[in-house]
């Protein structure tokens, strides 16, 4: 096959894997106010920003747009959630039409910071009040800044987090065709990662989270190793659970990442499922070599003092089955269960017991007789469900 061949091979299969030719509206603010009773309105969640992106001068509606920025700009966007959503689902507003507040999510308000500094204090204010924890929440490939703002809220509503969601927002350009230029965005990303995990450090949090997604896994492990190579890898302590989710990292990549960074303390998890599609495409733009995410030896992965949880036979929330952690409900509350434990006194071996209440509660999200694996490096438990 010559290059060109597989050139339009790629972008064949990115299309009909996306299911469409365009690249969708990626507007977060409204034109105009829409107002509805209070009542119908289950909560506001103020998302706090941290991003390469560059202001949307053109297309102000976007906030920030897909163009990369040489610093880091910081914002915060209050988010209003219906009374009506359901969970593992992101109600939005078809097109560039106005969000309803009654049945979307909708951006209701924005506050730019002037700088680090002012963003410091703001955020640490907030993790004061909130219960002394963040959740920083790095996003995938093809996301603009709204898919970031969206997914954030949704996890944070989904999963009763109890503390403050902190949205690390790279530029991707948010278009399927994007794949090389947004790869190059997470690697120019990775130094304002760093300093943003240093950043809440130094507040008084006792305890940073991470779920990264996608290609959002590559940014945040470099991040993770240059912390390592500096001699702080955990934060002075701080660091919490690390959640790589569908993981677009190549399989010997991830393994010098990790040798780099050593065995973790707190508890690291990869979550993949040998369905996913868009990774898929991933391993054919990347010379056929398997991702992290679609990985077939769990073992292999848990020998680096990780956890794996295949969820190959868990529901997605689509066709693409690259967001299962975040869209399948029952997924979503089992992650939220897991969060509110703080890291520091969670176990990286699961109660028997609970593994038993999981499989039964998980089947009903299944749907079917199915299993979920998870491998840690200290053996492999096995979860029936359905049937």
């Amino acid at each position: 096959m010559t290059v060109r061949s597989k050139s339009y091979l790629v972008v064949a299969l990115a299309l009909a894997v996306t299911g469409c030719a365009g690249g969708k509206p990626h507007d977060l603010l409204n034109r105009t106010t829409v107002s509805v009773p209070a009542s119908d309105i289950a909560a506001t969640h103020e998302i706090f920003v941290a991003t390469t992106r560059q202001r949307a001068t053109k297309e102000p509606r976007q906030v920030y747009d897909g163009d990369r920025s040489l610093t880091t700009s910081f914002a915060r966007v209050d988010v209003t959630v219906p009374k009506s959503h359901q969970v593992g689902a992101i109600e939005r507003a078809k097109g560039s039409a106005n969000s309803n507040p009654a049945k979307d999510f909708t951006a209701k308000d924005v506050i730019f910071y002037e700088g680090a500094p002012q963003f410091a204090k703001a955020v640490g204010a907030d993790i004061s009040m909130r219960g002394d924890r963040a959740l920083v929440f790095v996003h995938g490939f093809n996301n603009g800044f709204d898919d970031g703002i969206y997914r954030l809220t949704q996890i944070a509503h989904d999963t009763k987090y109890p503390g403050t969601p902190v949205l690390f927002s790279w530029a991707s350009s948010g278009k399927t065709t994007g794949y090389i230029y947004d790869k190059e965005s997470a690697n120019a990303a990775r130094d304002d990662l760093e300093a943003t995990l240093r950043m809440l450090a130094k507040t008084k949090v006792k305890s940073i989270d991470i779920i990264a997604h996608s290609m959002g896994t590559w940014v945040t492990m470099e991040a993770l190793r240059q912390l390592a190579i500096t001699g702080d890898r955990d934060l002075g302590g701080k660091l919490g659970y690390v959640i790589l989710a569908s993981p677009d990292i190549d399989v010997d990549v991830f393994k010098k990442q990790m040798i780099r960074y050593g065995k973790p303390d707190k508890p690291f998890a990869i979550l993949l499922s040998a369905d996913d599609r868009a990774l898929k495409l991933s391993s054919l733009i990347s010379g056929d070599k398997p991702r992290v995410g679609d990985y077939g030896n769990a073992a292999d992965l848990a020998s680096y003092g990780v956890s794996v949880v295949d969820l190959s036979q868990a529901k997605g929330g689509d066709r693409l089955n690259h967001a299962k952690f975040a869209d399948n409900p029952m997924l979503v509350q089992l992650l939220g269960d897991r969060l509110r434990a703080p890291a520091g006194l969670a176990s990286d071996e699961p109660d028997p017991t609970q593994l038993k209440n999981l499989g039964q509660g998980l089947g009903k999200a299944v749907g079917s007789v199915a299993e979920i694996v998870i491998t840690t490096p200290f053996k492999v438990l096995t979860i029936a469900t359905g049937g």
